[in-house]
């Protein structure tokens, strides 16, 4: 079992993603230049946060075209497991390994707290863990997190269960006052028809230690973790 963790110019949160492999996991990650068409062997792709190249033109709009972006499509076509985190989730986007767009927030600003997401699809290599319904804290940090796509994509994502999470109260309510940037149905991260991509706006990078208030997001970790180890 080893982890790739994707490099772009902008990246912020590249080691964040590779601590909680290498420490809280003890699994064995690399990190893997944009630049380079070489997955290395990996078995998992992580896509992580920051603002690739500037995120100029638009969020994960110049990132698509990286070498490492094509290798990475080939992989996920082939069934390889890739998680999007933030503007990784941008860049999934962009690159139609998921469908729809992360929009401006509504309201224009950036928005950077706690936030809590109710799990909608537990069968997934990164959900299975955690019950339908479960309710995870984690912390947000973006400007563009307004998921939008149009109304037959929609009909899909609800038709195939590729809902992974949604804004929530902390009851577990989905409610528009939960809605911190205005995403389509609170939708907070969805599933690839494959199941094998998931991307995601909330950060389970940031709250995998409870040193920095919650430790919710090591779950997602530790699912796809155990669904290498069995594959």
């Amino acid at each position: 079992m080893k982890f790739g963790v994707l490099v772009f110019p902008g990246s912020n949160c590249d080691h964040d993603t590779h601590n909680v492999l290498a420490r809280e996991l003890s699994a064995p990650v690399t990190y893997l230049w944009h630049a380079s068409n070489d997955l290395e062997g990996c078995d998992a792709i992580l896509v992580p946060g920051g603002f690739a190249y500037g995120d100029y033109l638009r969020t994960g709009a110049i990132a698509r075209f990286a070498p490492i972006m094509q290798s990475v499509a080939k992989f996920a076509a082939s069934g390889g497991l890739v998680l999007g985190i933030c503007n990784g989730f941008q860049i999934l986007c962009e690159s139609g390994l998921l469908p729809g767009a992360l929009m401006r927030n509504r309201g224009q600003r950036y928005i950077c707290k706690q936030v809590h997401l109710r799990t909608e699809c537990a069968d997934s290599p990164f959900t299975h863990t955690t019950p339908r319904g479960t309710v995870l804290q984690m912390p947000i940090g973006h400007m563009e997190g307004n998921y939008f796509c149009d109304d037959a994509t929609l009909i899909a994502l609800h038709h195939q269960d590729r809902i992974a999470f949604r804004y929530s109260t902390a009851a577990g309510d989905v409610t528009p006052a939960a809605n911190p940037n205005g995403s389509l149905e609170n939708i907070a991260g969805i599933l690839s028809e494959g199941r094998n991509v998931l991307g995601l706006m909330p950060h389970p990078d940031r709250s995998s230690e409870s040193l920095l208030g919650s430790s919710d997001g090591l779950r997602l970790f530790q699912s796809l973790a155990e669904s290498l180890a069995t594959a």
